[in-house]
Order: structure tokens, then C-alpha cells, then sequence
């Protein structure tokens, strides 16, 4: 039994293994590459059923193919905000034309150009389409397109012309269709007839007309057949009016595709190239459409908001939010007119302009461009690929999240200390003028359009928050991410005029936004109508727009705000400038103001087309801006901004973080007034002013003319207060001399020989328990002399036979003691004259006396000089000898005896006469005085 078992159990394990090994024998036998295959097999199935379906979707979501929408179109009527038509859309720009009217030059040119094989095709070129798919792929989806003249009839038609796949797929499936129910050469009537071809023209008809004067299309020659075949691609770019030169490269293009297919030779296109295109123009330039950058945002509306609506051939009445006048100023301002009052760097700069109705949110005007003439252009104010905004989006994305969502102040403190550091890069984001002020307020941040603040206030607020708050104001952030950069306007997201009107307006309009709309209903020929108008949303709190708005005031009225120039004094206005500069260059490539009353608000933005290029003139958005609001505000009433009830205006102690409320004692100068949303304003007093100031620039002088000493101080505060005044004397008691209201004192009865220490005390008025610590300074009074004087000099004049004596004297009040040989007489004057002198030496000694105050009498030292005089006498004229007498001479008479001796000379006639000019030197000193 047991032998038996085992044996089983051994059989059993061989078969065992034996399946095993027959398992790996069958596994190696059946090839890897067929499993591969049998996968991507299964995902083909998969993707080939999802993509059916796709399609399936796509398809059965088409548009139908709606014949009346191919016929012939109806002009449609445009209306102002007053009911006015201020334009007819399509009325007089088409020139409808059969198959039978082209001529096959045209048809040719045409057909190279645009769709090679048109009369081979179904509808789809598929070996067009397969290079398409294969560039997409290469370049990325829309990079290159596999249009057929049957797919621009269908996207014209019943598609936008916007690069989905959802829309190609449609319109392949609607080409299908279109070329099942028409012939091709009805198709291609339809697209001749539909193209718009610049200059206002609709229609091959209408453009031949024109540019050329042809109104008989057989009469085109191949190279009017060319231009024509060439412009749809870029009407405006390529008009033969505007830009000959970009016309001729493009007739180039043509040429060259039709000799390529055959249409014409060589030797015709090098003919057709000699040809000088202006040569061609009929000089028929179409008058320019009135309103044209306005028109073009009504077409889009039209457009976007009604299925299926065609502005220029639906028949339509439109009616806008125009305002002509605001409209025909701001196309003015845009001019290079010689009245125009904007002075522009250059011909080149470009500018782009929106006006809204605050209230409403409606359009007033669009300036498009400058000296666009009326002619379909890019429209600088609405297009969708707009500039950075620069610090105008800082109220966006950095200050109003922070109201909205912190319930900051207006005061709310910000260390503006330093560059910022981006995280995770070695770059900095610095203040536009490099300068750093530590601790300021938000409402101070703002109108300096300082960035490092404004990307604190973003850092603090939070991202989701911010980018939340600026789409509900109409801002689109690029790649749908916010980053640090964006709360100072300098990445890539970035904004129109228009779109930044509408974010402002909210700010002027407690919170309320809806999105800038220039047609408010439209009118089919049936009589149906549609109203267009959007609703509007409260998108923050009304305390967030109105403290907004009010930082915005200071944004263009304080004395350190970027957007001064924009300011229009008596109008209650708030508004942001911004710049962005390119990365290591000098210079900003975009500027922007914005900025509102409670009726207007107005966005302007210039820069150049070239986005590389540097404005030489930043402040021009700024006049533009000024001179609109000027001219709009005129003859109407502009109330002020009204302030909610959730917002309350505190007092608040400058300097103090958290903010303080003033104490009675703190100084008018250190007060500010801030706005706070209600139940966020602070509640406790500052401490710092407890304590007066104590007075400041201090200094005593001693007056020795009147002995008194002269104190006078300074204090800066407009408090009540009065100010005491003590003096101690060598050391002794300080005892109040005086309190006076005035910044200085005279003290009097002045003690010589002393020093003085002299205090002062400020003393509120209102409460005399307050002082400041007192302030002193020290004077000290020596005791004064008489000194000598100096420079005694003595000249002894022979003509006028005096002595001329002369001194100088630099000392208290004196008068001066002369001395002649032991004469004396005392003068007031520094010199004399000596008269009376003969021959012999004179000592003269001068000494001063005092005469005021404690040197009165004081005797100060004397100095003497010595002055010889030798007086030369005259010799006596000899008697002339007496000629002989020729006649008997007369008796000669007797002798008068000799007089009797002169007396001695009087002792006192010979003294020197002393003759001093103290009375002249009283005149003068009297003289001086009146």
C-alpha cells in the first residue's frame, strides 16, 4: 500500500512539473512583438471610437446650413446714445456680382491664391489639409490652416472665424454640405461677393471700383487681378492706398503661385511686376466711416452677443452708447491737427483711448489709434492683445484685495525697508526711483507708486484672494496664474484701455461692476429685438471702492504723487499712472493713466507697435487724460464721491503702528485723518505727546549797550501754550523772571561780572500741569574797561598851517580826553585838528573815558605821539634903489621919531587853538539815527 502511494504521489509531481515546464516551453514559443501589436491595436479601437465620437458631437452641434444667410445683405443703421443714426453699415460698400462678371484672369489670380485645386475638391483639399495636420503638429494647433474658398464661405457665414477644433471640424462637415447643394461657381460668386477687401469695400465689385475706378470687371488686367487676389489676406495691411510697398511684396506672392499653377508664364509676371501700382489707384479712397474704432467694438458685440448676426448684412438697428461729442474730442486729441493741444514725441507713438460712463458702465467713445482717418486699423483701446499695465493694476491686485479682504486702512503701515527678494530667483523688485522709506501708509504707498509695498500688501492678502477680487473686475491673468510680479503690472499678463476703464469705473461706482458694453439693443427687420445690456454685480464691498477711490485723490493731488500733472483742480477725481520698462534698459515701453469722476472714466495707454521701443515722453497719457475730463466736465455737474456708511474718518497719530488716536497734546503737525472700515478704527490714545516739547533753539546774548541780555526761542507747535522764563545767578536759586505767549524776553538789571543761567518752560494754556522739560542755556558777563585807542596818529598839514591828529577806538561809550603840551580838551569825535602851531614839538596824549552804565568816568589808558613842526620863514623883499633926481629934489623932511616897541606877545594869543569836530561828529551820529 505504501509503495503504491508514494508511487502516485511521484506520478502526480511529474505531471506536475511537466505542465510547468510545458507552461515556459508555450510562453517562449509566442512572439513579444505580436502582444505589442494586439495593444496599440486595442488603443486605436479606443482612441478611433473617442474620436469618432468627438467628432459625432462636433458634427451634430453644426450650425445649420441656413440658405438666406448666403444671399445678398442689408445695410444696418447705427444709433448714438441720443437715437441719432450716426452711420449705415453696408449700404453704399457693396457691389453684388454673378459668376458670369469675372473675368478669368481674376477667377485664376483668386483660385492660386487661395485654393489651388478649388474646382477638384469636394470641399476638403486633403492633400492641403494633410500638410496642415503635419505643420500643426510640428508648430502647434492653428499655426497653419488647409482653408479651401468653400470653407471662408461657411466660417463668413454661419462660423467664427477663431482657431477651435470644434469650429474646424463644423466647418469641414458644413463645406461638405455647401458643395453638395451649390455649384463651384456659385460658391466662389458667394465668396467674391462676401470678402471684405479694406477701404471700406465688401466684394470684389466694390474694391475694383475703388482702387482701380472699373466697375466692368473684364476690364482688370492681371496685375489689378493680382493686388485684388492678394488683399483678403490682410486688407488693411496690404491696401495699395496706405502701404504700396507692403502691397507690392504681396502682388509678388501671387504671381508667383499662379505661374507655379500654371495660370500665367513667366514672361506675364516679370511684365505684370515692372507695372508701378500707384500708377493703377483711381484715387476713389473711400471717405472715412465716422465713429470707425467705435464701430469696430459695436461689430463685435453684435457679434459675441447675438447668434448669428452680421452688422453689415443682417439689416440690423443697432443702438449704442455713443456720445459723438465725446467721441469727435477724443479722435481730435488723436490727430496730429495744429490745434490739437497734445504735444507728441513723434508720428510714430500710439495711443489707444476708452471713455466710460461711470455709472452705467456704457461707452462714450474709443480712440482706436492715432490718425487712423476713419479707416479700419488696430484698435489700440479694446484689442485683445493689450500692454502690461504697469502700476496702474496696483489698486487691482495688490490694495483693494487687502481692503476687501483684511479691512486695511487707509493708513494701514507698510515697511517699505528694501529691495524684495523673489523667491526662488536672484532677482529684486525695487522702487521705481530707488529710494526707501521704511514705515509709511498704504494711502501714502499708493500715490508714490512705490512696488516694494504694493507686493508686501499682495504677499500679505494671498494670491487666491487677489486674483479673485481682479477677475471680478475684468482682468485676465496670463496662463491663468498670479504671481508676485502681477501686483506691480510687470509680467505677462496683460490689459486693454477698455478693460481697465471698466476695473476703475467699479472704484467710482461703490462696487459695481459689469463689463464696458457699446450696444445696449439691436433690432432685426422682423421688429424682434434684443437687449444687449450686461448685468452688472457687486464684486467688493462698498468700503473697499470708496477708500480706493480716495487714496486715488491722493494719487494725483499730493505733493509727492505720480499723477499730478493729470490733475484738474475744483473736479473731485481719482486716477493711477503706470509705466513697465523693459528688462535692462532704461526707459519705459508703455504708460498708462487712469482715472474717474463720479460721471466719467477715462483709460489711456500710448506706447509704440513695437513693444521694444522706448517713449520718449511718458507724460502724454496724462494731458490726453486731462484735457478729456476737462472738456466732458464742462457746463455739467460733477458731484464728489459720497462716503458710505461703512466707512468712518479718524484722526490717527502719524507715526504710530498699530494706529493711535491723538492725545490733547499732540501736535496738529503729527495728526492725520485716514479712513477705516467701520469697527476697525482704533480706540486707544498715543501716550508720546504727554509731555510738551520742550522749546528749541535757545540762546541768550548780553546787550552791553543797554545791559540787558537778549533770549529768544523757537517752538514749532501751534498748541495754546505760554512760556516761563527763570534765571539763576552764579549758581544761586532759579526764580521765575516772567511768562510770556512770545518766543523771546529781554532781562534787564544785569549784574556785572556774573554768569546768568537762564531757563525756559513750556506751559499749556489749557492745562498748567503740563510742561515740558525746561531748556537753559548759560551767559556770562565779564566786567568790562575802558580800553586805549588805537592807531593815534599826528600829520602836520604846512599849507593850512595845522596839526591833523587821528585815532581809531573799539570799546563801550567814551569820550576822549586830548592833551597838547599839557592842554587839554575833551572831544567825542576820534580825531582833531591842532591849528595855531609854529615851530617846535607838540606831545599829544589821547585817553578815553566811559560814559554809560557802570563804566560811566572810567578812565581807560592813555597813549601819546609826538609830532615836530618846522615852519621855514620868508626872507624880506629888498627896497629898490632910488634913481638920481633930474630935477632939484625937494627939501627933505625931518624924521618921524621911532615908534615905541610892540609889547610882548599876549601869552594867551600865542597858545595853539585845539579845534575839534565834536559838534560835526553829534551831526553825524544824529544824521545816522533819522
Amino acid at each position: 500500500m505504501t509503495d503504491k502511494k508514494e508511487t502516485r504521489t511521484a506520478r502526480r509531481e511529474q505531471q506536475m512539473k511537466q505542465k510547468k515546464n510545458g507552461k515556459k516551453k508555450n510562453g517562449k514559443k509566442k512572439p513579444l512583438f505580436k502582444k505589442i501589436l494586439l495593444i496599440i491595436g486595442i488603443l486605436i479601437l479606443v482612441m478611433g471610437i473617442g474620436v469618432g465620437s468627438v467628432v459625432g458631437y462636433y458634427i451634430a452641434t453644426a450650425p445649420d446650413l441656413d440658405v438666406e444667410k448666403l444671399s445678398d445683405p442689408f445695410s444696418a443703421q447705427v444709433l448714438d446714445m441720443n437715437g441719432d443714426v450716426f452711420a449705415e453699415l453696408g449700404d453704399t460698400k457693396r457691389t453684388k456680382i454673378e459668376y458670369n462678371d469675372l473675368p478669368q484672369v481674376l477667377i485664376d489670380a483668386v483660385t492660386a491664391t487661395e485654393d489651388a485645386r478649388f474646382f477638384e475638391h469636394n470641399g476638403i483639399d486633403f492633400r492641403r489639409l494633410a500638410g496642415a495636420v503635419r505643420g500643426n503638429i510640428v508648430n502647434g494647433f492653428g499655426s497653419e490652416g488647409a482653408s479651401t474658398i468653400t470653407h471662408q464661405v461657411v466660417e463668413q457665414s454661419f462660423l467664427t472665424p477663431e482657431k477651435k477644433l470644434s469650429l474646424k471640424i463644423q466647418e469641414q462637415w458644413l463645406a461638405l454640405k455647401l458643395e453638395r447643394k451649390f455649384s463651384k461657381e456659385q460658391i466662389l460668386e458667394m465668396y467674391l461677393n462676401k470678402i471684405f477687401y479694406g477701404s471700406g469695400a465688401y466684394g470684389v465689385a466694390k474694391a475694383a471700383e475703388i482702387y482701380f475706378g472699373k466697375t466692368d470687371l473684364h476690364d482688370l488686367t492681371l496685375i489689378e487681378a493680382a493686388i485684388l487676389a492678394g488683399l483678403p489676406q490682410r486688407p488693411t495691411a496690404y491696401n495699395p492706398y496706405e502701404n504700396p510697398d507692403l502691397t507690392e511684396g504681396r502682388v509678388d506672392t501671387v504671381l508667383k503661385l499662379m505661374v507655379r499653377h500654371g495660370k500665367i508664364t513667366q514672361q506675364e509676371a516679370d511684365e505684370a511686376r515692372e507695372v508701378d501700382i500707384t500708377s493703377l489707384l483711381a484715387g476713389k479712397k473711400p471717405s472715412s466711416t465716422p465713429y470707425e474704432a467705435f464701430i469696430q467694438k459695436v461689430e463685435d458685440e453684435v457679434h459675441e452677443k447675438v447668434d448669428g448676426a452680421n452688422i453689415y448684412t443682417d439689416g440690423l438697428k443697432i443702438h449704442t452708447t455713443l456720445d459723438p461729442h465725446a467721441q469727435e474730442y477724443v479722435e481730435f486729441l488723436l490727430t496730429d491737427s495744429d490745434d490739437n493741444p497734445i504735444s507728441y514725441p513723434d508720428d510714430e507713438l500710439q495711443a489707444g483711448m476708452a471713455v466710460l460712463d461711470t455709472k452705467t458702465g456704457e461707452i462714450r467713445a474709443i480712440g482706436g489709434s492715432r490718425n487712423n482717418e476713419g479707416i479700419r486699423g488696430y484698435n489700440y483701446a479694446y484689442n485683445n492683445n493689450g500692454r502690461q499695465a504697469g502700476s496702474t493694476i496696483k489698486p487691482i491686485v495688490a490694495y483693494g484685495p487687502a481692503i476687501e479682504n483684511n479691512q486695511w486702512s487707509t493708513y494701514h503701515q507698510i515697511n517699505d525697508d528694501k529691495p524684495y527678494p523673489i523667491a526662488g530667483t536672484d532677482k529684486e523688485i525695487r522702487n521705481w526711483n530707488r529710494s526707501y522709506q521704511g514705515w509709511l501708509s498704504m494711502r501714502s504707498a499708493l500715490a508714490q507708486s512705490l512696488n516694494v509695498p504694493a507686493v508686501k500688501a499682495l504677499e500679505e492678502t494671498g494670491f487666491d484672494n487677489a486674483k479673485k477680487f481682479a477677475e471680478g473686475l475684468g482682468i485676465e491673468f496670463a496662463n491663468d496664474q498670479i504671481t508676485i510680479g502681477d501686483a506691480i503690472g510687470g509680467t505677462q499678463t496683460s490689459v486693454t484701455p477698455l478693460q481697465l476703464a471698466g476695473a476703475f469705473r467699479a472704484f467710482g461706482n461703490e462696487g459695481i461692476y459689469n463689463e464696458p458694453y457699446a450696444v445696449t439693443e439691436v433690432e432685426f427687420p422682423n421688429g424682434q429685438s434684443v437687449d444687449l445690456r450686461p448685468k452688472s454685480e457687486a464684486v467688493m464691498s462698498d468700503y473697499t471702492a470708496y477708500m480706493i477711490t480716495d487714496m486715488l485723490k491722493s494719487a494725483v493731488t499730493a505733493s509727492n504723487a505720480t499723477g499730478r500733472d493729470a490733475n484738474i483742480p475744483d473736479l473731485p477725481m481719482a486716477g493711477k499712472t503706470g509705466t513697465t520698462n523693459l528688462e535692462g534698459q532704461s526707459g519705459a515701453n508703455n504708460s498708462w493713466f487712469s482715472g474717474y469722476t463720479t460721471n466719467f472714466t477715462i483709460s489711456i495707454w500710448t506706447g509704440y507697435n513695437e513693444n521694444n521701443k522706448i517713449i520718449e515722453n511718458t507724460k502724454v497719457p496724462h494731458a490726453l487724460f486731462k484735457h478729456t475730463m476737462t472738456e466732458l466736465s464742462k457746463d455739467i455737474d460733477t458731484p464728489d464721491f459720497e462716503m458710505p456708511d461703512s466707512v468712518v474718518e479718524v484722526e490717527v497719530e502719524r507715526g504710530t503702528n498699530p494706529p493711535m488716536l491723538p492725545s490733547p497734546l499732540t501736535p496738529s503737525t503729527n495728526i492725520v485723518k485716514e479712513l477705516f472700515v467701520k469697527g476697525h478704527e482704533p480706540s486707544k490714545k498715543s501716550e508720546k505727546f504727554d509731555k510738551l516739547d520742550p522749546v528749541s533753539n535757545l540762546s541768550a546774548q548780553y546787550n552791553s549797550d543797554n545791559e540787558s541780555i537778549n533770549v529768544s526761542w523757537d517752538y514749532s507747535d501751534d498748541l495754546d501754550v505760554s512760556y516761563e522764563v527763570s534765571a539763576s545767578v552764579d549758581g544761586g536759586e532759579m526764580k521765575v523772571l516772567s511768562t510770556t505767549e512770545e518766543t523771546s524776553l529781554e532781562i534787564s538789571d544785569i549784574e556785572a561780572d556774573a554768569e546768568y543761567v537762564i531757563q525756559v518752560v513750556v506751559v499749556s494754556n489749557e492745562d498748567s500741569s503740563s510742561r515740558s522739560d525746561p531748556a537753559s542755556v548759560k551767559v556770562t558777563i565779564d566786567a568790562e574797561e575802558i580800553p586805549a585807542v588805537e592807531s593815534l596818529s599826528a600829520s602836520f598839514d604846512e599849507g593850512r598851517g595845522i596839526i591833523d591828529v587821528d585815532w581809531s577806538y573799539d570799546g563801550p561809550p567814551a569820550a576822549f580826553e586830548v592833551d597838547v603840551n599839557g592842554q587839554t580838551q575833551t572831544v567825542n569825535s576820534a580825531g582833531l585838528e591842532i591849528s595855531g602851531v609854529q615851530t617846535g614839538s607838540y606831545t599829544i596824549t589821547v585817553t578815553p573815558i566811559g560814559t554809560s552804565g557802570s563804566l560811566d568816568g572810567v578812565r581807560g589808558e592813555s597813549r601819546s605821539v609826538t609830532q615836530d613842526v618846522n615852519i621855514t620863514e620868508e626872507e624880506p623883499e629888498e627896497e629898490p634903489e632910488e634913481e638920481p633926481a633930474t630935477e632939484d629934489p625937494e627939501p627933505e623932511e625931518e624924521p618921524e621919531p621911532d615908534p615905541e616897541p610892540d609889547p610882548e606877545p599876549n601869552e594867551e594869543e600865542n597858545n595853539n587853538e585845539l579845534e575839534g569836530n565834536a559838534t560835526d561828529t553829534q551831526e553825524e551820529e544824529n544824521t545816522d539815527e533819522n
